[in-house]
């Protein structure tokens, strides 16, 4: 039922529907790509680009149930992304992710850092990304999650030929395809509707793990030729 919900959203699983439900049960972690994965990469003329409040609600549900999955253990959540971005910063801080690393031009070395700081491993990871840039971290995570581009073909036969991309979205950058790999996850976990029924009731499952979301206190670092340098926020 579910691969036939998302296959009909013209989304293709590289890795079949139940292999993938089998790496998703690692899962302890999100690591988010930011342009061309929140939005469709455009920027503005101060270098910023936005997000929008449908894919950040999705992020938010999928850490709720990942939460109920692990038995109220807290994913780490992350975003990497190759520029600065305030808009980026702004997601991390509201939504209490645990991390914002900027200026990633070799994303595996930074993503080694989180896992480093948070004692996991690679296959513990899902990644949603779109481009050449965080080929490095598709690599070697356990699940990747790729925003759909009809721009690049070639890019998009190269990731399927090389098996750097368990499910490619649907939804096209700048479509809200964030929240639908966040809805792919939930559904193939068997979790949507724990997730939605205990949102709706708020009290006290959701509060539970609200309040642990709340104090998660981000930090943001900015990489340099050294590798990740915290910042002053």
């Amino acid at each position: 039922m579910i691969e036939k919900t998302f296959t009909a959203l013209n989304g293709q699983f590289v890795t079949p529907a139940d292999a993938l439900t089998e790496k998703l049960r690692s899962v302890k972690a999100i690591v988010f790509d930011w342009d061309g994965v929140f939005n469709d990469g455009i920027k503005t003329e101060a270098g910023s680009s936005s997000f929008s409040e449908v894919d950040s609600m999705g992020t938010n549900l999928l850490r709720f149930g990942l939460w109920l999955q692990h038995g109220g253990q807290l994913p780490v959540a992350a975003v990497i992304t190759g520029v600065t971005n305030t808009l980026a910063d702004t997601l991390v801080g509201r939504e209490h992710f645990h991390a914002c690393y900027s200026q990633a031009k070799h994303k595996v070395d930074v993503l080694a850092h989180l896992l480093e700081k948070h004692n996991l491993e690679p296959k513990e990871v899902a990644f949603f990304f779109d481009d050449a840039l965080d080929l490095s971290v598709a690599e070697v995570v356990g699940v990747r999650i790729m925003i759909r581009r009809q721009a690049n073909p070639l890019f998009t036969n190269y990731v399927i030929e090389n098996g750097l991309a368990d499910y490619i979205t649907g939804s096209q950058s700048g479509q809200f395809a964030v929240r639908e790999g966040c809805e792919l996850i939930l559904g193939l976990l068997g979790q949507f509707e724990t997730v939605m029924a205990e949102r709706l009731r708020y009290k006290p499952v959701y509060d539970q793990y609200y309040q642990q979301r709340q104090a998660i206190e981000p930090t943001y670092w900015t990489v340099g030729p050294a590798g990740p340098e915290r910042k002053n926020t």
